[in-house]
């Protein structure tokens, strides 16, 4: 007779979250949507409490991660479904929005946090504070963002960018922890860039450069085999199913963009080579600095 399994909850990881963050109660869909702007937009409770749309993974794990831009919360998702449920939730509005099956990994910055409001409501009342004084001390704390929006990175536990471990001469189990390493640092150099860095916001180069981070960190050197498998970008033309078309406008030639991408390529290879050994975040911040310099020159 088989051994019957209990199955994962998802409450563990996902019960703390959905406590700050109630619209995770709510399920994709057009009930979902219009109850989505009431909770994220007024505060409002959820109707429910329950968190069965979620399947739940003995990988599933919340994380403070440390960077030179400050901490960011890391949520780890070990069922596709359950990472592709959260980012509809939190990312479109309760909508189900279709996610490409190269995202492996998203950072949701400026997340609406009521229970910092609320928190900062009962400072205020306690410190004496009235009733009445309440809204206009409201419309205060509010008016920066830092006092109540906060910053979540997202990642999955599938091979990264979609590229099966046999594609990059690794066992399974190896390629699937060097994934995770990836995901986690490509999504903490876009906090860091964003936060150090916040007029130079290019999609693909900072798809690039977090890109190279994520490998730096997860083989403690770049590989320009793997960033070109990745987005599809080779020096004989692109090829189709990389990530590079995920960023490729209308009225753009996916083969000029592809040639651009190359040269960039090499060029972090470079920067890497001879950056001694930088801690990862490190990396970023010396990496993004040849924007300017080189990425706008091209």
């Amino acid at each position: 007779m088989s051994e019957i399994k209990t199955p994962v909850r998802p409450d563990s990881v996902l019960r703390p979250l959905a406590e700050i963050y109630p619209q995770l109660y709510l399920t994709p869909g057009e009930e979902g949507a219009k109850l989505w702007s009431g909770i994220v937009g007024k505060g409002l409770s959820a109707p429910s409490s329950s968190l069965d749309h979620f399947h739940g993974s003995p990988q599933d794990s919340v994380n403070l991660e440390k960077t030179p831009a400050g901490s960011v919360m890391a949520v780890t998702l070990g069922d596709r479904q359950d990472f592709e449920l959260f980012l509809q939730i939190m990312a479109n509005k309760c909508l189900p929005t279709a996610i490409p099956a190269t995202q492996g990994a998203s950072i949701l910055d400026g997340v609406i946090n009521w229970q910092k409001i609320r928190d900062h409501e009962k400072e205020y009342l306690a410190a004496g504070g009235t009733e009445e004084g309440w809204s206009e001390e409201f419309r205060r704390f509010t008016s920066d963002k830092k006092n109540y929006r906060d910053a979540l990175i997202v990642l999955s536990t599938g091979p990264y960018s979609a590229v099966p471990a046999s594609k990059t001469g690794m066992e399974e189990k190896e390629w699937l922890a060097a994934s995770l390493t990836i995901r986690k640092n490509h999504e903490c150099t876009h906090f860091i860039c964003r936060r150090f860095f916040p007029e130079k916001i290019d999609a693909i180069w900072d798809e690039l450069v977090a890109d190279a981070v994520g490998l730096y960190a997860a083989f403690g050197r770049y590989d320009l085999s793997l960033a070109s498998l990745f987005l599809g970008a080779y020096e004989d033309g692109y090829r189709p199913g990389g990530r590079l078309e995920n960023y490729v406008k209308e009225d753009e030639d996916i083969n000029k963009l592809n040639s651009k991408a190359v040269r960039t390529l090499r060029h972090l290879d470079e920067c890497i080579r001879t950056a001694g050994s930088p801690a990862p975040y490190d990396l970023a911040i010396i990496l993004e600095n040849e924007y300017d310099r080189f990425w706008k020159s091209l």
